[in-house]
């Protein structure tokens, strides 16, 4: 009897382990527990690109490389969530492949985010904003860097933080909701917030967003479009990710009470409409992980891809057959609205047997119009180009 309670006792433990695992975790592990074996010998021939266009190794051994963001004279800047470091990496003989790497920021508290103004490189992470001044006349010795803001919250689920300058000269930074679904007392949560490059003029923007790791402004109109995560443990296939059109300010997205536009929160759904607020501009398939997204402005390319948006899904954690991995184009239709959406590079993922090799983050475009894309995976940026 004594060791048939022992048994009972043992079994009661495993079975919370495992369904503790099962909500953390998901259906199959997060990426990072797969074992990389590629060893830096990564198979670029296993991505399918357009005709004319090549994709090639622009900087090796940037590990878990996040944002991007290139100054004008010539310096791109990388950040990174997990490894906690900042770089600067410099291509000195103009062959399209980085020669020099410094490091300005080590030990940074998920420094996520890279902005460039002015001469100063903006970092965010989870609760501040810094800066370093006159940035590239010390890539060597850059010194402490500078606080610009220090009051967002200290919450670090979702705590991570894109950054960009808009058209207006503003900084916008994101600020996730702190859990997979939850409504937050703090409006700050779930939003998109701006400051002045000073720091001063705190205001949010947009609310309803649970977790934009990219946004960009059309070239022309100057409006803003972001991505957007949506929430987890819905199934495999519902809630889908999403592209968010924003014409205007003080926008709502919904989140917690409707995701992608017309499915009501189980839990938060019942006290308000999916038809109180602004639904996507397209869905981006369910757990993809939508993150940087930038639209083309270069002249490399065909002509159609004018001011159209490249999208990186990530790709998914805790679906049962994996989704995303792979470069997004969303076209247009004159009055801003999404057309469609089609595979731009697709490889990534081998769909026969789920193996994964490479997790798009991030894209910058360099001067001569070729685009740039971060991979936290697999530790480098590639470089596309067309040559027709």
């Amino acid at each position: 009897m004594k060791y048939i309670k022992i048994f009972i006792a043992v079994l009661a433990v495993l079975t919370i382990v495992l369904l503790v695992a099962k909500y953390k975790f998901g259906v199959n592990p997060p990426i990072s527990l797969l074992e990389k074996d590629y060893k830096g010998n990564l198979p670029l021939d296993s991505l399918s690109l357009p005709v004319g266009f090549t994709i090639s190794i622009y900087a090796d051994s940037v590990v878990n490389a996040r944002s991007l963001c290139y100054s004008p004279d010539g310096t791109l800047f990388v950040s990174t969530r997990s490894e906690g470091n900042v770089y600067a990496l410099k291509d000195i003989d103009g062959d399209n492949k980085i020669d020099k790497k410094y490091i300005l920021l080590k030990g940074g508290n998920m420094p996520n985010g890279v902005a460039f103004k002015d001469g100063n490189l903006y970092v965010a992470e989870v609760n501040r904003i810094l800066k370093i001044e006159n940035v590239e006349s010390k890539l060597e010795n850059p010194g402490t860097p500078s606080v610009v803001y220090d009051k967002y919250p200290t919450e670090t689920h979702h705590g991570w933080k894109y950054i960009a300058f808009g058209p207006d000269g503003k900084l916008y930074v994101p600020v996730g909701a702190p859990c997979n679904i939850c409504e937050s007392k703090d409006p700050v949560y779930a939003s998109l917030t701006r400051i002045n490059a000073d720091g001063s003029g705190f205001e949010i923007v947009h609310s309803g967003i649970r977790n934009t790791v990219g946004f960009d402004w059309h070239p022309d109109t100057k409006e803003l479009y972001f991505t957007d995560n949506g929430r987890d443990l819905m199934g495999d296939d519902v809630p889908e990710c999403e592209l968010n059109y924003a014409p205007k300010e003080k926008m709502h997205f919904g989140y917690p009470y409707c995701h992608q536009g017309d499915v009501p929160d189980p839990e938060f759904g019942k006290t308000r409409k999916c038809d109180e607020f602004t639904p996507p501009a397209a869905k981006m398939g369910p757990h993809t992980a939508p993150l940087g997204m930038t639209f083309y402005t270069g002249n490399m390319f065909p002509a159609e891809y004018k001011n159209q948006i490249f999208i990186a899904r990530h790709g998914s954690w805790n679906r049962s057959k994996k989704s995303g991995y792979d470069i997004m184009l969303a076209v247009l239709n004159p009055d801003g609205s999404i057309k469609e959406t089609k595979p731009f590079i697709t490889g990534w993922l081998n769909p026969k047997n789920d193996d994964v090799w490479g997790r798009p983050v991030d894209m910058e475009l360099l001067p001569d119009g070729s685009l740039l894309i971060s991979d936290d995976y697999a530790d480098v940026i590639y470089r596309v180009s067309y040559k027709g």
